[in-house]
This record gives structure tokens, sequence and C-alpha cells, in this order.
């Protein structure tokens, strides 16, 4: 009975592994893309291959599961290490050419200074309109308040 526990389980655990291996693949450039989206579906892939290399444990053979724990871990890092160097990279790049105009700029002439007087608004008189417009108000008894009122 074990070898037969042996011959289906233990396939099924490597498979496992290395399903989750892929998408750890995937986690590192989603990650190092900065595309969140991508990440948290390749991490669900990744759950459904740890548990098929939790498979592997019923015929005590751990290795496909700590493979697939580990690959999760170093995925998460590296991703992350891979985010803000490029960051910081790219940064650097869109930095340098705004400190070289920077200072073409400040040895340029400076022009005078305007000065501007205060805008002065000339008064409206408004006028009313030709015809007064008078708001007239409708009562409207509802019979289930008139109810109320009397139980009241």
């Amino acid at each position: 009975m074990t070898k037969a526990l042996m011959s289906v389980f233990v396939p099924l655990g490597i498979a496992g592994a290395v399903i989750a291996m892929i998408c750890t693949l995937v986690i590192v450039f989603a990650l190092a893309r900065g595309a969140a989206g991508l990440a948290g579906g390749a991490t669900g892939l990744w759950i459904v291959g740890a548990l098929l290399s939790m498979a592997a444990s019923f015929a005590s053979l751990w290795t496909p599961l700590f493979v697939s724990l580990g690959a999760l871990g170093a995925a998460l890092v590296v991703g992350a290490l891979l985010r803000l160097l490029s960051v910081s990279v790219f940064k650097s790049a869109e930095r340098a050419p705004r400190e070289e105009k920077r200072q073409e700029r400040t040895l340029e002439k400076t022009p005078e200074p305007q000065v501007l007087s205060p805008r002065i608004q000339t008064p409206r008189v408004l006028t009313p309109l030709a015809q007064s417009s008078r708001a007239t108000t409708a009562v409207v008894r509802s019979t289930v308040t008139d109810g109320i009122r009397i139980v009241a």
C-alpha cells in the first residue's frame, strides 16, 4: 500500500513544486515592474502549487514543500530589491537632465520684474425683472398621516 501511495503522491508533490517555482518567477517579475495585480494572481496560483507539493509529504518526502516555500520567500525578497533598484535607477536618469537645465537657466539673464497694477472692477447695477414671480405652495394631505393623527 505504501508503494502505491508513493507512486501517486510523490509525482503530485513534484508537479506542485514545479508549478510553485514557475509562479514565483512570475511574482519576481511582477514585483520588479510594480504590477500588483499580476503579483497577486501569481501568488494565488502559487498557493495551489504549494498545496499540491504538500501531497508528497504523505509519502514522507518534504523536499517539494520546502522548495516551494523557500521559492516564495526568495521571490518576495528579490522582487522587492529589483523594484527598489529599478526605481532608483530611473529616478537618477530623470534627475540628470533637469539639473543641466537648471544650470542653463541660472546662466541666462533674468528679465526685469514687472509691476502689475491692481484690477479695478466697475460696480454693476442689478435691475429687477419686468414681472414679479410669486411662489405658491399646495397643501397635500395623506390619509396615512390623518389616521395617525386621529389615533394619537
